[in-house]
Parts: structure tokens; sequence; C-alpha cells
């Protein structure tokens, strides 16, 4: 890095503001989340304004290239190595087609912050491997994206927090403390992407009181099921389940996977809550189900998860439950934890500052990239990729 560069960032790092641009691409392949954030100051003095936001939904042709490897036990490893600058300038390509539609200036941009597509998790606790411990990898190469769109992009974030003795997961818990850390009352910040997994903020609690960890399936299993059996891309609002029975014998033997019974901090992904694994799980009744009985039983197994989870919690005093991701729009979810959770709760859906339910994790990781460039170091995550 040649002092000229090293003075662009100094820079970006000393401005009042930053525009910076935070893309999440989840489990679920829908499409890439662009949140253009506004963000100022840095540590616990962050400010995080959403200016912008949209999904643009991906192509089939991009589905079928990553599916060839997600969450696959063995691929193509010539494969895997040319998907990854394929998949990073294909992101550079959607990036340059928002900001034309959004009619903002690249050189308007300080940074972009780049989740990636993640392809495979593997915490220790899901492997057999003695020698390794955690692991996780997430393609679409930061290099490609600042080369394609001439913006300084912050990318492999979850490698550092694999380093510092994290598993890579979930990132949420930084972006959380620093945006929405209340000293009147509890929060626990439940995010029902393809995993659920949630942030617990006790009421002015510093940093070592957060308590971050995955949870198990949120849309993971409903999603794929849908896809694969109805042909739909998910359960709109929970309307098929709702015409459904919920299976308990099915019900029962997925809260038997192991994952339940492991102490938080803990991850998963798609690697675990598979369609292979609810075959397996189905095959061992008799009765057959409908497709709609099915969908109930998974429903119910991402509520009672949940329940679990925030009934092992105990927090004392007025708590909110604030809910992002795609499965915060899932009706029969939602009515679930407002009629089984006690009075001290409050449950609502994530509007702060612009950022909603769906941008929520695009500009964590706006905020993740602004502590890379601006911030003292105690939340330092990132790789930071030139413009060639």
């Amino acid at each position: 890095m040649g002092l000229k560069q090293i003075n662009r960032l100094h820079a970006i790092s000393t401005k009042p503001t930053r525009m910076i641009l935070g893309l999440m691409s989840g489990t679920s392949l829908d499409g890439l989340d662009m949140a253009l954030c506004e963000v100022s100051g840095s540590g616990l003095d962050t400010q995080c304004k959403l200016l912008k936001f949209t999904t643009i939904a991906y192509d089939n042709d991009f589905k079928d290239k990553v599916r060839q490897v997600f969450a696959k036990d063995t691929v193509d490893f010539e494969y895997l190595t040319l998907l990854n600058p394929w998949l990073g300038n294909y992101h550079a390509r959607l990036i340059n087609q928002a900001l034309s539609q959004w009619q903002v200036m690249h050189e308007e941009i300080d940074l972009i912050a780049s989740h990636g597509q993640t392809v495979f998790h593997c915490p220790h606790h899901q492997h057999s491997y003695q020698d390794f411990a955690d692991g996780t990898l997430q393609l679409g190469d930061g290099d490609q994206v600042a080369t394609h769109t001439q913006i300084i992009t912050i990318s492999d974030f979850r490698q550092k927090h694999i380093a510092k003795g994290g598993e890579g997961a979930p990132l949420a818990q930084y972006g959380d403390y620093l945006l929405y850390q209340s000293a009147q009352v509890n929060r626990v910040l439940l995010n029902l992407g393809g995993i659920a997994n949630f942030t617990v903020l006790p009421r002015s609690g510093k940093i070592d009181d957060i308590r971050c960890s995955d949870i198990g399936p949120g849309n993971t299993l409903m999603d794929a099921y849908c896809r694969r059996y109805l042909s739909q891309p998910y359960d709109e609002g929970g309307k098929l389940a709702r015409q459904g029975r919920v299976c308990d014998s099915l019900l029962e033997a997925l809260k038997a996977i192991p994952f339940f019974r492991y102490n938080t901090p803990k991850t998963t992904g798609p690697e675990v809550f598979s369609l292979t694994m609810l075959e397996q799980k189905q095959a061992q009744y008799s009765r057959s189900l409908s497709h709609y009985d099915v969908l109930a039983t998974l429903n119910e197994l991402t509520a009672w998860c949940v329940l679990e989870h925030l009934q092992c919690l105990k927090l004392n005093g007025p708590t909110q439950l604030i809910l992002s991701g795609g499965g915060a729009h899932n009706t029969l979810l939602v009515e679930k934890f407002k009629s089984s959770l006690p009075d001290s709760y409050e449950v609502s859906k994530l509007s702060q500052d612009g950022v909603c339910v769906d941008s929520k994790e695009a500009a964590l990781f706006a905020v993740l990239a602004n502590e890379c460039v601006a911030g003292s170091g105690l939340f330092s995550f990132g790789k930071i990729s030139l413009p060639g």
C-alpha cells in the first residue's frame, strides 16, 4: 500500500460522516441486499442512517452456479476457485446497476462493505477433524468488487472473528451493541434469516455483557422445502403452514438434533439443517404427511427453538424483542412469539433511522466497515481492497 493510498484511507477515516454501501447475500440466495448508509462517529458514538436500500434478485444462472458448491461435502476444486472471482465480479455489476438506478455517483461512496456469499460454515462441533478448529468460507473476491466499482472495499469480515477465537458468526452482536444498546430496557435483537440468531443486550450492559448466538433454523428448512416441493421461493406470511397440522412425532425427532443441546454461543448452517436431514427424520415414520403438515411442523420448530432460547435468558424487567430478517414477515411465527412470551416482552419489528427488517444485516456490515477504517480497533474486522 503506497503513501497516496494510505493518505486516502486516512482522509476517509477523519471525515465527520462516511457514505458506506453495505452488502449482504444470505443462504436463501434470494438476491443481493444493498444498504447505502450515512455513518458518523465510531464505537459507542456510531450513528447509522439508511439512505437507500434495494435487493436485486439473483437470476437462475447465479443460483445454479452457487448451488453446485453450497453446503456440499465434496466439490470440484477448480470450479470453486473460478467461482470466487466470478462472484465478486457479478456483485460489482449489481452494485454499478444499483448506483445508476439511484443516480448516485461512484465518487460519492467512501467504502463498500462486502459480506460475500457463504457457501460452507464449519464450526468445530460440526466436523471430526481434531487438528482443526473453526472455519467458514465466503465467496466473492473483494479485489474484484473494488476493481470493477473503483470503490475501496472491505471484505472477509468473518476470518478475523475466527482468528480471534470465534466461530466466524454471528457478527451482528457488534453492530447491534453500537446501535441498539439501551439504558432503559433489555433488548433482544432476533434475526430470522436462513438461520435464526439473536443478540441479547441487557439494559445498561457493557460489551462483555452481550450474548450472541445462532439458535437454530430460521427460514432455511421452510424455504428449501417450498422450493423443492411447491415450486415457490418461500411460505409467504406462513400461509401454507397455516393449512397444515403440526406432526408431533416429526417435531420431537427434529428437536433431538444435537445442535439444540449445545450451550450458547454456537453457530450452525444449512449443512446441518438441510432437506437431507429432514427426509431422514421423515423416513422414520410410516405416516405420510401433506406438504402443509411438514411446513406447519417446520414453522413450529423455528418458533420452539426461539422460545426455548429466550426462556433460558432469564432477563429481569421490560424486554423488547426486535425482529429482523425475512422471517419477521412470517405472521404465523410472529403470532406464536406474541402469544407465548410473558407480559414483560414487547414484540416489534426493527425500524430505526431508516434501518428496517430487510436492510438490517447489510447496514450492520456497513457499520463494521466503518469500524475497520475509523474505529479504535476493538471491533476491527475485514480486509481492505483498493481499486486497481
